[in-house]
C-alpha cells in the first residue's frame, strides 16, 4: 500500500482520509479524470487555436496555443493561454481560453450543470459589463456552449453581422422584445464537445493570494484593498434586482434573471450527487423560501453522503445543529427584507480571484461563475480578513477579527457616504446583522462542512451556555425533532460508513491503471513538467513514467 495517494492538490495518507469529511473517494479520482481532460485538449491544440482566431477575427497563423506548462487548473477551469502575434492588428497579445471542468460539475448525474455554469458567468460578465462598467473585470471575446453555438464580440463579426445586430436591436422597442447582448453568433459554431469563454489575459498585477500572507497587517494595503472592495460591493448593490436567482443567457444572446442562485455551494453539493432539490429555473420572491431550502441541502448532505456521520456523538450535535438553525431563522432574517432588496453578490470572493497592484489597489476581479441575486443582509465583509477558517474564529483569532471586521466596515461607510452623499444603510444593514449574529448564521448557511463548528461555537452561545453534560443531553433530546426517523438514520448513516471506510481502504490497496495515471500527473506536478515531455510528444495515447530516471517517456 502507497504511504499516500495524490489529489488534485498535495496528497493524503489513508489514516488521514478516513477521519476527514470529504469524500475521498471521489477526490481520489479526479487527477486521472484532469490528465484525461488535459490529453482530450492537447489533441485539439490546432482546433483551439482555428477557434479563437475565428472569434478575434485574425488568421490562425496569428495565433498560438501556450505550452502545457502554462496551463493553470483552477477549482472549476482550465485555462489555457492563446499568444496573439500581431498585437498591432489586434488590441492584446495573449487572451485566455477557458473552460469548465465536466468531472467538477458532475454532468453524469447532473446533465447540463457544465453548460449551466457556463450561461451563467457569461451572463455575469455581460450584465457587469454593461451596468457597472467600473468594476474592472477581463473583457470577454467570445464563449460557446457545448451543444454547439458560438458567439463572438460584435466588433469582430462581419459587417453583415453588425448590421443584422444593429437591425435586431432597433426593434427592441417593441413590447415584449428583449435587448440582444453585444454577441453575435459564429457561423463556425463550436468545434469542440466542452463549452469555453474566451477573455483577456489579466497582466495588470499579481493575485492578492501571492502577497496576502506577507503583507496582510500593513494598514495602508489594506485600506486601499478594503475601499476598492467597498467600492465594488457598492457598485453592485446600486441596482436591485427582483428576485433571488442568477443572471443566464440563452440561445439569442438574451440575458434574463430566470437560472436558479447557482452559489459555489449547490454546485459543491451536486458534484458529490448530493441533491439539492432546487430545480435549475427556480428563482425565489422571498428570502425565507430560500433559506429554507438552503438548509434542506443540508439535510440531504447528512442523508445521501456516504461517511456524512462517524459516529453517534457526531450524528447527535450535527442533526441538533440543523434542528435548532431551522428553529432559530426568524431571529436571524429580518422581515423587513422578505421581499428584498436583492443585489447581485460575488459569493466566490476570494484573494486568488483578485488581481491587485502593489499598493493593492485592485486591477481585475477574475471568475464571476457564482454570482447570485441574493438578500441584504446576507451582504457581510470577507470572512478571509485574517487567513483563519471561520469555524476557528475563537479567543485571540475572534478578538483580531472584530478588529479588522470594524476597520473594514469603516471603511466601507465612508465609501457609501461618498456614493450617496450622506446616507448609509447599507452599512446600517451590515452592523445589524453583525450585532444579532447573522454573519454566523448566514456563513454556516452557506458552508455545510462548518455548520456544525459555527452553531457550537458562534451561534448557540448566544442564547445559552451550556456545560459538556448538558450539552450532550440537549443534542439527544434536540435531534429527535430533526425528523421522525433521526435515530434510524443515524444508525443506517453509520453502516453506510462501515461501507466507506472498507472501500477507501481498497482505493489505497488497489494498483491498477488508474493508480498509475494518478503517478504520472503527481510526479509531472511535482517536478514542474507539464509540457510535451509531460504528454507524451510522439503519442498522446501511450504515457508511461519511469521511477528510475525520474523523467516521464
Amino acid at each position: 500500500m502507497p504511504a499516500s495517494l495524490p489529489l488534485l492538490n498535495g496528497s493524503i495518507t489513508l489514516s488521514a482520509a478516513l477521519h476527514k469529511d470529504d469524500d475521498y473517494l471521489l477526490l481520489l479520482s479526479y487527477p486521472k479524470k484532469r490528465l484525461d481532460f488535459y490529453l482530450y485538449l492537447y489533441q485539439r491544440r490546432s482546433t483551439i487555436k482555428a477557434i479563437v482566431a475565428h472569434h478575434l477575427g485574425l488568421p490562425e497563423d496569428d495565433c498560438k496555443v501556450g505550452e502545457v506548462e502554462e496551463w493553470i487548473h483552477g477549482s472549476f477551469n482550465l485555462c489555457v493561454p492563446i499568444y496573439i502575434n500581431d498585437s498591432i492588428k489586434f488590441c492584446v497579445r495573449r487572451v485566455i481560453i477557458r473552460f469548465p471542468l465536466p468531472y467538477k460539475l458532475e454532468e453524469t448525474q447532473y446533465p447540463g450543470n457544465t453548460e449551466e455554469k457556463l450561461r451563467c458567468e457569461v451572463a455575469t460578465y455581460i450584465w457587469i459589463r454593461n451596468n457597472c462598467p467600473a468594476i474592472p473585470i477581463p473583457k470577454l471575446f467570445g464563449y460557446a456552449f457545448s451543444e454547439g453555438q458560438s458567439f463572438m464580440a460584435l466588433e469582430h463579426a462581419s459587417l453583415l453581422a453588425r448590421l443584422q445586430w444593429y437591425f435586431r436591436k432597433a426593434t427592441c422597442w417593441v413590447p415584449g422584445s428583449l435587448s440582444p447582448s453585444p454577441y453575435v453568433t459564429c457561423k463556425t459554431g463550436n468545434l469542440l464537445t466542452t463549452g469555453y469563454m474566451i477573455v483577456e489575459y489579466v497582466d495588470e498585477g499579481d493575485m492578492l493570494s501571492k502577497s496576502w500572507e506577507a503583507h496582510r497587517s500593513d494598514p495602508y494595503r489594506r485600506t486601499n484593498l478594503f475601499r476598492d472592495l467597498s467600492r465594488i460591493i457598492l457598485l453592485l448593490s446600486r441596482i436591485p434586482l427582483p428576485h433571488i436567482a442568477s443572471l443566464t443567457i440563452d440561445d439569442d444572446g438574451v440575458l434574463s434573471l430566470t437560472n436558479r442562485p447557482l452559489s459555489v455551494v449547490l454546485q459543491k453539493l451536486e458534484n458529490e450527487c448530493i441533491p439539492t432539490g432546487i430545480a435549475r429555473n427556480l428563482t425565489y420572491n422571498a428570502t425565507d423560501a430560500y433559506y429554507l431550502d438552503l438548509l434542506a441541502c443540508h439535510d440531504n448532505v447528512i442523508r445521501y453522503k456516504e461517511n456524512a456521520i462517524h459516529d453517534k456523538d457526531d450524528g447527535e450535535a450535527q442533526l441538533s445543529a440543523l434542528t435548532m438553525m431551522k428553529a432559530l431563522l426568524p431571529h436571524f432574517a429580518d422581515r423587513n427584507f422578505r421581499s428584498g432588496p436583492f443585489i447581485l453578490t460575488l459569493t466566490d470572493l476570494h484573494q486568488s480571484n483578485i488581481f491587485v497592484d502593489k499598493d493593492w489597489n485592485i486591477t481585475k476581479l477574475i471568475d464571476l461563475e457564482w454570482a447570485c441575486s441574493l438578500p441584504i443582509e446576507m451582504l457581510h465583509p470577507p470572512h478571509w480578513l485574517t487567513s483563519q477558517c471561520i469555524d476557528t474564529l475563537q479567543d485571540e483569532r475572534l478578538d483580531e477579527y472584530i478588529n479588522v471586521h470594524k476597520e473594514f466596515m469603516s471603511v466601507f461607510e465612508s465609501e457609501e457616504r461618498a456614493l450617496v452623499q450622506g446616507n448609509t444603510p447599507i452599512t446600517h444593514t451590515m452592523w445589524k446583522g453583525w450585532k444579532i449574529g447573522n454573519f454566523w448564521y448566514f456563513s454556516a448557511l452557506n458552508w455545510p462542512k462548518g455548520l456544525c463548528n459555527l452553531f457550537f461555537e458562534q451561534i448557540q452561545p448566544m442564547f445559552a451556555r451550556c456545560s459538556d453534560k448538558a450539552c450532550t443531553d440537549f443534542e439527544e433530546v434536540v435531534t429527535s425533532y430533526w425528523a421522525a426517523d433521526a435515530a434510524k438514520l443515524i444508525d443506517s448513516k453509520l453502516k453506510e460508513k462501515e461501507s466507506y471506510d472498507p472501500n477507501l481502504e481498497d482505493r489505497f490497496e488497489s494498483d491498477d491503471v488508474e493508480g498509475g495515471d494518478l503517478k504520472v500527473l503527481s510526479k509531472a506536478e511535482a517536478d514542474g513538467v507539464h509540457g510535451e515531455a509531460a504528454l507524451g510528444s510522439t503519442s498522446a495515447n501511450v504515457f508511461a513514467f519511469s521511477l528510475d530516471h525520474d523523467r516521464f517517456i
